[in-house]
């Protein structure tokens, strides 16, 4: 469960590979060397980029760049989904895209792939609905249409980026810490009270070392990361109909007003209001 380098390997005269893969049940914390395009379409799910955790709802298009650590986007889902993966040889840029004048704005993009780039609105139904397109088609016909994704992607406003700051692979290269340790306390005991002391001994460190690692490592105190757990737990079971008091007691809060309060403060909405705006798309 530490971070592992992820070795691709590619068809013979062919400069990137799309696949579907699915690993929902196998916490994959990697990098590697090639840039990847990913677009994954589900209910509810948490993306993990360099040091950015985050949830995604519907659907997420993401760019990460060479040497990104990264956690596999359908970890942990357990609705239906589809993902669709499309990963850039190592040499891609310096061979193909450098050398091309016409490519300039591509090259910015792939160059800004390192802090995570996760698109939306149009551009994700565009990119999501040409991927799907490109598995299908021959060898020359899939470049074409993989070059015009790259350059929808390069003029594209309808991107946030994850990181703000370098988190490439040399920067956990000393990470000794198992994050699929911590991620599977968590999993099995958000609904309980999941103890910072229980965790820094499970992972060898004292409560003040954890909780200054797990900081460094995610940007958020413990506590922060558990409700954020919490509250995208809670949006999947409100997504089931389940009704809010019962929600709250089964992802771990005593406290109604409290989960309203913090369910609020991370969605931006109630969870009356959540429920009834996503319930009633499914239905449509």
């Amino acid at each position: 469960m530490k971070i592992q380098k992820e070795d691709i390997h590619f068809e013979e005269n062919k400069s990137f590979k799309i696949f579907e893969p699915s690993m929902r049940h196998r916490f994959f914390w990697h990098y590697h060397p090639e840039i990847e395009l990913v677009y994954v379409e589900a209910l509810n799910g948490i993306r993990h980029v360099g040091k950015d955790i985050s949830a995604f709802m519907e659907s997420d298009l993401l760019l990460v760049g060479s040497n990104v650590p990264h956690l596999n986007f359908d970890y942990g889902i357990e609705t239906e989904y589809k993902q669709i993966v499309l990963q850039l040889k190592e040499n891609f840029m310096q061979e193909i895209i450098l050398p091309v004048a016409e490519f300039d704005d591509i090259k910015k993009l792939l160059d800004r792939s390192y802090l995570g780039l996760s698109f939306f609105g149009e551009t994700k139904k565009i990119v999501a609905k040409k991927l799907y397109l490109i598995k299908e088609k021959n060898h020359f016909e899939s470049f074409i249409a993989l070059m015009e994704v790259l350059q929808i992607l390069s003029q594209s406003t309808e991107v946030r980026e994850l990181n703000k700051e370098d988190t490439r692979v040399k920067w956990f290269l000393n990470d000794k810490i198992r994050m699929g340790t911590i991620y599977d306390y968590i999993s099995e005991n958000y609904d309980k009270n999941p103890n910072v002391n229980v965790i820094a001994e499970i992972v060898s460190l004292s409560t003040p070392a954890f909780c200054r690692y797990f900081k460094k490592q995610t940007n958020m105190t413990f506590t922060d990361f558990v409700n954020n757990y919490r509250i995208n737990q809670a949006k999947m079971l409100l997504l089931q109909n389940l009704c809010i008091s019962e929600v709250s007691f089964q992802v771990g809060f005593e406290s109604l007003s409290y989960f309203n309060k913090l369910f609020k403060n991370y969605i931006g909405e109630t969870p009356t209001a959540f429920k009834k705006k996503h319930l009633n798309k499914i239905e449509d």
